[in-house]
């Protein structure tokens, strides 16, 4: 007994020691960031700017261990992002401290590329710095994600090779209890000052946790790495191994999931607020104005954005009506979609085939990308489903990332609940927006810039990853796709879709209008499921302004396309052209403006 205490104070000195020198080495960080923007070092502004590129680096992989897991970073992979207002606040203090010394940098003594870098990287970090006055900490959990998804799709890109990285992936499984103690701390904030996401928009979360609360460890996807080991590993370890993660998820994990759902079930759900609107919330408004510019990388108001849309659906539905005469039907545009929603002929029975005709359609778009694109990525990607979990109130699909640095290939996620409601006529087009030449493409391609910095590689700007993904849709026909005039109509109404977005989610969040107002709206003048509809709608309810991307960043890639193809006639390349949209990785549309206008300039002068 007494040895068995020993190694467990031995353990707890040690982890208190891991987390004293990370910390340490934060501090350390943020010192040097103060010392470069104060000017007391002796470096040139190229030198210190390159400093802070690279602290910066630091900082995220050492902040958040979750993003050093996406890139495949071994450090921190036995812990948790800090979520305590404590770190939460220090983490603002440190950002303005960042912000303060790029600002002691003068531009002017930067080469080209450096402005471009720093410009972007200002202009992030002046962003960051004006989202602190909104709560969003606040709003740590809706149906979109929280930590009854997030902690089981951070395990799932854990890639174990030996025995400390499943170590470490026991020490994260059995601190999920604070993580869970620390949303709730922030909910309960978010109670107190009335800003919670719509009870209607989470009526499925407790379901979601429950989904975790597997009778099972073994089939918890958090263990998921347990199931496999690699060959180095051998049996008496990989029992070892196993009987801890159990222990793990039976011990810490079940019961802290446990508190959650009595959390949200008993206390939340009862006072989560019945508007819909961001504008409901306090300093509301200012709050959607932020992201809606965040999202867009305009200066479009809502307003604006909402005459956009009304504009789209109207040019789009006249297109609509050309297909459904081209098909000889004979009725009105509300039984043409209701023939689409409910005709056998347009749906699987089987999820197997379903993810099968996803797979033989991005196989068709493979050989194409080459008459399209001079640079294809090296990084694979492969189509699965959705998680279990979690595929009720997700939308149709979502794509993740891969990463060379930490061996992951790209994947599709397509949704295969309810299979009725999942129309094979949209699978063309949906594919070539979450994989080739869409989200995969683009990503991969960005992911494997080797002559940029960091922030430049990851993430990004939604305007144009989205913009692209549903540009990508439009290429289709040129690709050889849509010659079914169902998919074609298919391709239409995921175009519509997005133009609907524009009007829903201002309608909602800027102009009063009401949860089923949106509803109606999109069943009227799109062809998509019901459920798939309110999916939808209750999307951009808890993420405002993020919807209102897609159409806006694809509107200008097409504009930007008509005017090269206007000023370069027979010298246009539509590979050269597609190249350079995706050569700098994700910007702000003027950005691209700019980028794609230097490159016909050129084109011109031969």
């Amino acid at each position: 007994m007494k040895n068995h205490l020993l190694v467990i104070s031995l353990l707890l000195l040690f982890s208190s020691t891991v987390a004293a020198d990370y910390k340490a080495e934060i501090n350390t960080l943020t010192a040097r960031v103060v010392e470069l923007g104060e000017a007391k070092s002796k470096e040139s502004d190229s030198e210190r700017f390159a400093e802070l590129i690279e602290i910066s680096y630091e900082y995220t992989i050492l902040s958040y261990p979750e993003f050093a897991t996406y890139r495949g970073d071994p450090r921190g992979q036995d812990r948790w992002t800090d979520q305590s207002e404590a770190a939460t606040l220090k983490r603002e203090r440190d950002q303005v401290s960042f912000l303060q010394a790029l600002k002691s940098i003068q531009r002017k003594n930067l080469s080209a590329s450096e402005q471009v870098n720093f410009d972007l990287l200002l202009s992030q970090q002046k962003d960051t710095i004006e989202g602190q006055k909104f709560p969003t900490n606040f709003l740590p959990i809706n149906q979109m994600g929280g930590p009854q998804q997030g902690i089981a799709r951070l395990m799932s890109m854990v890639q174990p090779k030996n025995l400390q990285d499943y170590n470490n992936i026991i020490t994260r499984l059995e601190t999920v209890p604070q993580q869970i103690d620390q949303t709730i701390a922030w909910m309960r904030k978010g109670l107190e000052a009335g800003v919670t996401p719509p009870a209607v928009t989470l009526r499925d979360v407790p379901q979601q946790i429950r989904n975790q609360l597997v009778d099972d460890a073994a089939s918890s996807p958090m263990l998921g790495a347990f199931s496999k080991f690699p060959d180095r590993i051998g049996p008496l370890h990989q029992e070892a191994l196993k009987r801890r993660a159990t222990k793990a998820f039976s011990d810490k994990i079940a019961p802290a999931f446990e508190k959650l759902l009595q959390f949200m079930e008993a206390e939340y759900l009862p006072a989560a607020r019945t508007s819909i609107a961001m504008g409901d919330l306090p300093n509301g408004k200012a709050w959607y104005a932020y992201n809606v510019k965040q999202r867009t990388t305009t200066e479009l108001t809502p307003e604006q954005i909402h005459e956009i849309g009304l504009g789209e659906v109207k040019r789009i539905r006249a297109r609509m009506d050309e297909i459904i005469n081209s098909t000889g039907f004979e009725g009105s545009f509300a039984e043409f979609l209701t023939f689409l929603r409910t005709d056998p002929q347009f749906y699987h029975t089987s999820k197997e085939e379903f993810l099968q005709e996803y797979r033989d359609i991005a196989k068709r778009a493979d050989p194409e990308m080459m008459k399209m694109f001079g640079k294809l990525p090296r990084t694979p990607y492969g189509i699965i489903a959705i998680p279990s979990y979690a595929e009720k109130s997700q939308t149709t699909a979502y794509y993740q990332p891969g990463s060379v640095s930490a061996g992951r290939a790209g994947y599709f996620y397509a949704n295969t609940y309810a299979l009725d409601t999942r129309p094979r006529w949209e699978m063309e087009a949906l594919t070539l927006h979450e994989a080739v030449p869409g989200h995969h493409h683009q990503l991969a391609l960005q992911d494997e810039l080797e002559d940029m910095p960091w922030f430049r590689r990851v993430g990004g700007y939604t305007a144009f990853v989205e913009g692209w993904g549903l540009y990508s849709e439009s290429l289709g026909e040129e690709m050889g796709f849509y010659k079914d005039p169902y998919s074609k109509f298919g391709q239409l109404t995921y175009e519509m879709w997005r133009a609907i977005r524009l009007v829903v989610d201002t309608g909602m969040h800027q102009l009063g209008w009401s949860r089923q107002q949106a509803i109606d709206y999109f069943m009227k003048n799109a062809g998509k499921q019901k459920h798939d509809v309110t999916v939808e709608i209750d999307r951009y309810i808890v993420w405002p302004g993020q919807a209102l991307a897609y159409k806006i960043g694809e509107l200008k890639i097409k504009e930007l396309r008509a005017w090269a193809t206007a000023e370069l006639g027979d010298k246009f390349d539509i590979r050269a052209f597609h190249d350079t949209v995706l050569e700098n990785g994700a910007i702000p549309l003027s950005l691209l403006e700019a980028n794609v206008r230097a490159w016909v300039a050129k084109q011109k002068t031969g």
